[in-house]
């Protein structure tokens, strides 16, 4: 067994390098991001299934995923006090983004350690947080968490955790991320739809069946349009806390929401990839495909329905102004059409980043303008180039604390609202 080394959470922060705060030295010290995209196979492949079930390990602790969201594909009782735990993908080669989520209770009062392990090539990502209820989170107390110390010493990712737990016959709910299943997405969609301004309906249907919903905000007989996205990738819980925030401020009912939604209509699907949410995915659909590479061919039915939405809204006269497609990375950035491209309201996304730089003090945004030919083969690129919508893939730290999360997105909202509202040099192509 590796010797112990226990780290405080921030420091994990930096070593998995998703410290929010990176992003707000010199530009020279900021993240660069990922790479050029790459042109994949997108056609539908198979996918491994997790066994559901409750798992007895012994001593009388048990484990369970049999619940939306669940991933845990290996349990055993290593040690008398040491339990150990596999996470593997739906199917390789697959982006390094390993989601957990499981439940474990005792018959009886005990202390274990509990380590998280994962295939070869992979290493830890998402610091742990736990429930009693499924609803409240926690991050693990640093005190009682360690990481691989082999691998960081010799400064590589970490390929496993190990955290102390103390067990009884209350369950305790172990999660990579705050844990929001298809139902709850669909709970908050029904609430916001209660509102006279909004309304609900289904966009079409996942490659399983599971409905893809889109919410209407704002004018019904008008033909300006913005349109969001989220949860293309399912692990991606902070970017869809953004977006929820970005709409629940569109949603706010106050001069300026009001102003905006008179003159523009906002479409949000909130979560285009229930499949692999609802059965807790690292990356992909049930088509074991990455969604956000699938812009081009449109070989899975999810991103096939929403390009029909949005060119039935063109074909009736309606024009696309503005996409934001929400999601999550190991630290907040913002990746955007290379300056030279104009859409049909140049300029626009800049000045929105830049004015939240204005309204968070000491805020310096990380800002990443696309090559002018990337492929297209992604959510906003290819929506630019097809529609001439002013398009940001706005992506959230893992880590990024989610009062800050919440404002951000809050504020994305209001400086989009305000700067299309003031826009009178509206282009359309």
């Amino acid at each position: 067994m590796y010797p112990k080394f226990q780290i405080s959470r921030h420091l994990f922060v930096v070593i998995a390098s998703i410290a929010f705060f990176t992003s707000c030295g010199p530009k020279d010290t900021k993240w660069k991001g990922q790479g050029p995209l790459e042109v994949v196979d997108t056609k539908t492949r198979p996918i491994e299934f997790q066994l559901k079930s409750t798992f007895n390990v012994g001593n009388g602790i048990y484990f369970s995923n049999e619940f939306d969201g669940a991933r845990l594909n290996g349990v055993a009782l290593t040690a008398p006090d040491e339990v150990t735990v596999l996470i593997t993908p739906e199917d390789t080669p697959i982006n390094g983004s390993p989601w957990y989520a499981f439940k474990i209770w005792s018959e009886n009062p005990q202390k274990i350690k509990l380590k998280l392990t994962y295939i070869d090539g992979v290493s830890q990502r998402y610091y742990p947080k736990l429930s009693s209820d499924g609803k409240s989170w926690t991050p693990v107390d640093s005190a009682f968490y360690r990481l691989d110390s082999m691998s960081l010493a010799e400064e590589k990712s970490p390929k496993f955790c190990e955290f102390d737990l103390a067990l009884s016959s209350d369950t305790i709910w172990v999660a990579a991320q705050e844990l929001i299943v298809s139902k709850d997405i669909n709970a908050w969609e029904a609430q916001l739809a209660e509102k006279p301004f909004v309304s609900l309906s289904e966009l079409g249907k996942s490659k399983e069946g599971r409905p893809i919903n889109v919410l209407r905000i704002g004018n019904t007989e008008g033909n300006k349009y913005v349109i969001i996205l989220s949860r293309q990738h399912p692990p991606e819980v902070t970017g869809w806390l953004a977006m929820k925030a970005f709409t629940e401020r569109v949603c706010a009912d106050d001069e300026l929401s009001n102003q905006f939604l008179n003159k523009y209509t906002v479409f949000v699907v909130p979560c285009v990839n229930p499949d692999g949410v609802d059965r807790g995915h690292w990356r992909n659909s049930a088509g074991g495909i990455d969604l956000n590479r699938d812009w081009k061919n449109f070989n899975q039915p999810e991103t096939q329905q929403i390009r029909k939405f949005m060119q039935d809204k063109v074909l009736k006269g309606g024009t696309f102004y503005t996409a934001i497609d929400f999601h999550s990375t190991f630290e907040d950035i913002y990746y955007t059409m290379a300056p030279e491209l104009k859409g049909n309201m140049p300029g626009l996304i800049p000045k929105v980043i830049e004015a939240m730089a204005h309204d968070i003090p000491g805020y310096d945004p990380n800002i990443r303008p696309d090559e002018a030919d990337a492929a297209k083969i992604n959510s906003t690129v290819s929506i630019f180039h097809a529609f001439h919508a002013e398009a940001m893939t706005y992506e959230v730290g893992d880590e990024t604390p989610r009062d800050l999360i919440k404002l951000k997105g809050e504020l994305t909202a209001k400086n989009l609202m305000e700067l299309m509202l003031s826009n009178d040099t509206t282009k359309v192509q």
